[in-house]
């Protein structure tokens, strides 16, 4: 089994600490750097070219989202999961706008941050869609409807299918369950995914959700985009 590559990315080394002791019991995952602020991070993925980043938020240099920002740019981005202490923050949502494949607080158990760092290794999000829904409503401001209208216009870019699959996305489900509720193979579905994304010039699901949530896809009877 090759191990997953974790670079560690919080400006209290106690916190860095915990982390590489907890994660250094589990034997598919390897912790190959740690970084004490977010100006440190590119270097260091060069040089370590880990498969997931755990990323804080708030560091005295360059901070987390600014950091993910950076690292989304690259051609070989990392997976990035977000470290916080709160649920719903501005900088999370910047965050997972930015490419971030999700956020897990610092309080979470710990079997539960090495899930989600197998889970988005693996491609998939650690973001309910639930969670996502709360995140975006508490953080909605006067922007919204902007934001509503761009969205709008970008999903306008996809045939109705893509779409579907979009709204399936951004309900939570999974491949399979898309394909059983579309009737079309597993296969099919992974194939509109990927050209969703390269279309929107997308990093990953959670975009497609948020992008989903701001076109207002998810609202109740709204299902078809128009």
């Amino acid at each position: 089994m090759t191990a997953i590559r974790v670079l560690l990315v919080d400006d209290d080394p106690l916190v860095r600490a915990g982390l590489a002791l907890m994660m250094g019991g589990a034997d598919d995952i390897r912790i190959v750097g740690e970084a004490g602020d977010g100006d440190a991070v590119e270097d260091l993925v060069a040089r370590a070219r880990p498969d997931a980043v755990l990323m804080d938020l708030r560091m005295p240099a360059v901070d987390g989202l600014t950091a993910t920002q950076r690292l989304r740019r690259r051609p070989d981005a990392p997976q990035v999961v977000v470290l916080t202490t709160f649920h719903a923050d501005e900088q999370v949502l910047g965050a997972l706008r930015a490419g971030a494949a999700g956020f897990v607080l610092k309080d979470t158990p710990p079997a539960e941050i090495i899930d989600a760092v197998r889970r988005v290794a693996a491609g998939d999000p650690v973001l309910s869609p639930t969670v996502t829904r709360q995140l975006m409503a508490h953080v909605a401001g006067a922007s919204a409807d902007t934001r509503r209208a761009r969205a709008r216009s970008r999903v306008a870019l996809l045939n109705d299918r893509e779409r579907e699959v979009a709204v399936a996305v951004g309900r939570g489900l999974a491949n399979a369950e898309i394909a059983t509720g579309l009737f079309m193979s597993v296969a099919t579905v992974k194939t509109h995914v990927s050209r969703i994304l390269a279309k929107l010039g997308l990093n990953n699901r959670v975009q497609i959700a948020l992008l989903a949530y701001d076109a207002g896809l998810l609202d109740d009877g709204a299902a078809d985009g128009r």
